[in-house]
């Protein structure tokens, strides 16, 4: 399988179960890694064969920017059933991070894997 990559995709978010990560947006880091057949694409050099990474992260952050979630596990769920939704993707691996989630440490998070239903 052939994976497009979308790197350190920086969101604000309410995200928290605390009283303070729930008064103001932080900063979260999300990975995509869309996995997919991108051999078409690759022969013919035609955009419209190839998967528009583009159209998912607009709705990523459009989502991820409004949404309120307690866990960074059910954000992670909500970002793989956006990008499971285009045909093309058959498998999305998401990882989501905040940076600000435990002293002493750069970033905590999850990462998920999730492909279509056969």
């Amino acid at each position: 399988m052939d994976y497009v990559l979308i790197e350190e995709l920086l969101v604000r978010c309410i995200i928290g179960v605390n009283e303070d990560e729930r008064r103001e947006k932080q900063d979260v880091l999300i990975d995509i890694a869309l996995g997919h057949d991108s051999r078409r694409a690759g022969q013919t050099d035609d955009f419209a064969e190839a998967l528009d990474y583009r159209a998912i992260k607009k709705r990523v952050l459009a989502m991820a920017e409004a949404s309120e979630f307690f866990l960074v596990e059910a954000l992670a769920e909500r970002i793989a059933a956006i990008c499971l939704e285009n045909p093309l993707v058959l498998e999305a691996q998401v990882t989501v991070r905040k940076p600000s989630a435990l002293r002493f440490a750069r970033n905590v998070g999850i990462r998920i894997t999730r492909s279509r239903a056969a």
